[in-house]
């Protein structure tokens, strides 16, 4: 289906798709970890060689220009959710279509399967204006609490600990960049892209715990919910 807008340079946008027929993108760790590596590597405007880099810690990538700024992501079983910021014209749609067309080949090849791996053409919202743009950092980040209580966003957290828990020890989104924790996919953001609403980690952690802390997630209506 045609998208009703055109994406425009230093515009913000949340990017996601499920796998077709909501089957599952994501069996294990290794799948996880080269869907985040893939995050970074695809990002410029140089043709990637997978098998060049494989072993390669992420700062010993060279990369020059990147076609996107990266403010948060999140893995789910099936499906992922991105933040960015078109950096040049035509940025998103060659960095989706490098990136997904990298992680379907490496998958089909992996598990011995062919044919689509994602749900059509990858969504996208407009995000235009500041208040719905600090509600995405809560909602893709919070987004891992449905693998342990699918009905949260529903009817309110059940244990707010465990979910904090969770979170804390699930390293597939960008929720340890925000927390300030060191590790080689602090590389895939670009926060100076992206609004300073948060000055410190402690300030993240708080804007976190405040929307678990509510009754009821106003989820955005989203296709991709899992049920």
């Amino acid at each position: 289906m045609e998208r009703k807008f055109k994406f425009s340079v230093n515009e913000f946008y949340h990017i996601y798709n499920r796998g077709n027929n909501k089957s599952t993108i994501f069996f294990d760790d290794t799948d996880r970890k080269r869907f985040q590596k893939l995050l970074y590597v695809c990002n410029g405007i140089e043709p990637v060689v997978f098998k060049t880099i494989q072993g390669l810690p992420l700062d010993k990538i060279e990369k020059e220009e990147t076609l996107v700024s990266i403010g948060a992501y999140c893995l789910m079983p099936n499906h992922f959710h991105l933040l960015l910021r078109e950096k040049k014209e035509g940025g998103i749609s060659m960095f989706m279509e490098k990136f997904l067309t990298a992680y379907s080949m490496y998958f089909n090849k992996k598990n011995g399967r062919t044919g689509k791996l994602f749900e059509g053409v990858f969504k996208a919202i407009h995000v235009d204006n500041d208040e719905y743009l600090k509600y995405l950092f809560s909602y893709i980040h919070l987004n891992p609490v449905k693998i342990i209580d699918p009905l949260w966003k529903e009817s309110g957290i059940s244990d707010k600990e465990k979910a904090k828990q969770y979170l804390g020890n699930y390293p597939y989104s960008s929720y340890f960049d925000y927390l300030g924790r060191a590790r080689g996919e602090n590389l895939i953001l670009n926060k100076e892209a992206f609004p300073e609403y948060f000055e410190n980690s402690k300030e993240f952690e708080q804007f976190i715990d405040d929307w678990l802390l509510l009754k009821e997630f106003q989820g955005l209506p989203l296709e991709l919910e899992t049920k």
